[in-house]
Formats: structure tokens, C-alpha cells, sequence
């Protein structure tokens, strides 16, 4: 099991540089193989909606509904925050990294804000 975090789908969705290695990591495993952060759903339908239309972010977003979609409660809050504070990541990367971590699962991103942590694997 594997996670992509927003910068990852992105990069598949608009076809954006990174996209063919992306595509090798997702298209790897089966979509119920890899977890994704209720906020990678924000993130994506937001920029794909911007970038490529309505439609396109819907359909992006029907992709990724066939992942394991990892909602944010009270314990992933708390791990999310203390990733914050611990590691000075931004909202969402934090809550991104801690449904990573909780999974235990390693991260697949492009985000400079999480390079070199543990369990990331950077592309």
C-alpha cells in the first residue's frame, strides 16, 4: 500500500512534468492499494477545477474516491498537529503526512515541505 499526496494527482490530472513518474507509482498498485488524505480531495478538485475545468476535477475526483479515502477524526487531528509543531509543516501537508503515518505507508510527493522525512519518498 502506497499514498500520493495532492502534488502527485495533480501532476497525473493536468499531465504536469512529473506526471509519467507518478503515473508508474499509481497505476502500480490497485486503486484500494493506496490511501488517500480527505484533504488531497480538496486540494486536487480545487487546482484541476482552476487549471482544466468542472468536469476534469470531477472526474479527477471519481478516481480518487476509488482509493481508501482517510477522513480526518479526532486522533488523526491531534497526530496532525503534533506533526506541525514537530516537523513546521503547513495544515494540510501535516494532515497529509499523518494519515501517511497512521497507515503506515510510505508517501509519495514532490512537496519541498516534506522532503527527507520519514516514510516520504520524494520524486
Amino acid at each position: 500500500m502506497i499514498s500520493v499526496d495532492s502534488f502527485g494527482w495533480i501532476e497525473r490530472f493536468t499531465q504536469g512534468p512529473k506526471a509519467s513518474r507518478y503515473n508508474r507509482i499509481i497505476d502500480d498498485v490497485e486503486p484500494t492499494e493506496i490511501v488517500t488524505s480527505a484533504v488531497v480531495l480538496y486540494e486536487v478538485y480545487k487546482k484541476v477545477k482552476r487549471t482544466k475545468g468542472e468536469e476534469a476535477a470531477l472526474e479527477a475526483v471519481a478516481v480518487l474516491s476509488q482509493t481508501n479515502i482517510v477522513t480526518v477524526d479526532q486522533t488523526l487531528s491531534l497526530e496532525a498537529a503534533d506533526y506541525s509543531l514537530e516537523l513546521g509543516l503547513h495544515f494540510a501537508d501535516a494532515l497529509v503526512y499523518a494519515t501517511a503515518r497512521q497507515s503506515s505507508v510510505e508517501l509519495h510527493t514532490s512537496d519541498e515541505d516534506l522532503r527527507g522525512l520519514p516514510g516520504v519518498s520524494f520524486i
